[in-house]
């Protein structure tokens, strides 16, 4: 199924160059989510792996069972030198999300990986990622620089939290909007090793690239509102997403909750809690494997010339 915002059909198509894929080295994540914002850093098993994940590897602690996932390759977006920050919509209006990730090492009985860097990135009410401003997204939205705010092009909707010693990091952030042909997602990478340096983050591996998803109940409410409601045509549905899988919790559908429950407009709290193998690198990178599709003409080639440039070990395949 997909979703119709005004009754406007889709006039130009664009994609992540992004596939599903199998369970990679460092693909790892939790199956079991928190109730949003708990305070404890156990957690409960909720969902199912795919049968590979769940026949490979798990770890129990006393009171949950880690569960690998699927990885998926970073896409097209990612851009290198993300800041070290914990509110990251630099004036990007939209309906406020403080977005919770708990980081568990799946190799020692799910214990917390403090200062685990959490990189998350996505894009803006109306589809468009920083550093790739003009790229049309879909349907028929107004011009990025139409928005009226004052965020950095080049930066806006991204950026790293350190994990404290519960291996926390919270974000404070904006629902995405949607771009033609993907459903409603933030990307997230977890790496470890490295140190903060000059504002951002330097050095280590990346254990675990993924994305997060939103229920579409949750995602049509948001897309009626201001300033969604600008950008018109068809959104994708969780079902017909080239990346997300069907497996719910175990495939990165956020456990969210709103603030005021009869007004979307006040905003949501995310939370989820991934698992990464330490030892182990998943770059996202690559080609990947699985049903990711052949994204439609259009879909970026590469980072803009006046954006940050992108490290080949994390970037350069992507697009």
């Amino acid at each position: 199924m997909t979703g119709t915002h005004k009754g406007t059909s889709i006039t130009r198509r664009r994609a992540l160059a992004v596939t599903g894929g199998t369970a990679a080295a460092g693909g790892l994540a939790f199956a079991g989510y928190q109730s949003a914002f708990a305070d404890g850093t156990t957690a409960t098993t909720a969902g199912t792996a795919t049968e590979t994940a769940s026949a490979s590897a798990s770890a129990t602690s006393g009171s949950g069972t880690c569960v690998l996932m699927s990885s998926v390759t970073e896409g097209p977006y990612y851009l290198d030198g993300a800041l070290v920050r914990k509110d990251i919509t630099e004036g990007k209006s939209g309906v406020p999300l403080t977005l919770r990730i708990t980081v568990q090492d799946i190799t020692e009985s799910c214990a917390p990986v403090a200062g685990a860097a959490v990189e998350i990135w996505h894009c803006d009410a109306w589809g468009y990622y920083s550093g790739y401003t003009t790229a049309n997204p879909g349907g028929s939205a107004p011009a990025e620089s139409e928005d009226g705010s004052t965020a950095d092009d080049k930066t806006y909707l991204r950026g790293y939290q350190v994990a404290n010693a519960n291996g926390v990091v919270t974000f404070e952030t904006i629902v995405p909007g949607w771009y033609t042909p993907r459903t409603c997602h933030i990307h997230v990478k977890v790496h470890t090793g490295g140190e903060k340096e000059d504002g951002t983050y330097e050095g280590g591996k990346v254990n675990y690239t993924g994305q997060l998803f939103f229920d579409d109940d949750i995602a049509e409410q948001i897309f009626e509102l201001e300033p969604y409601s600008k950008h018109s045509g068809t959104w994708t549905k969780l079902d017909d997403d080239m990346v997300y899988d069907g497996g719910g919790a175990s495939s990165g559908l956020l456990t969210l909750k709103a603030v005021h429950k009869k007004d979307p407009s006040k905003g949501y709290k995310g939370s989820i809690t991934l698992g990464i193998d330490p030892d182990a690198e998943n770059t996202g990178a690559g080609s990947g494997g699985g049903g990711g599709g052949t994204p439609p003409s259009g879909a970026p080639s590469g980072t803009p010339s006046d954006a940050p440039s992108a490290s080949a070990s994390s970037s350069a395949a992507s697009s």
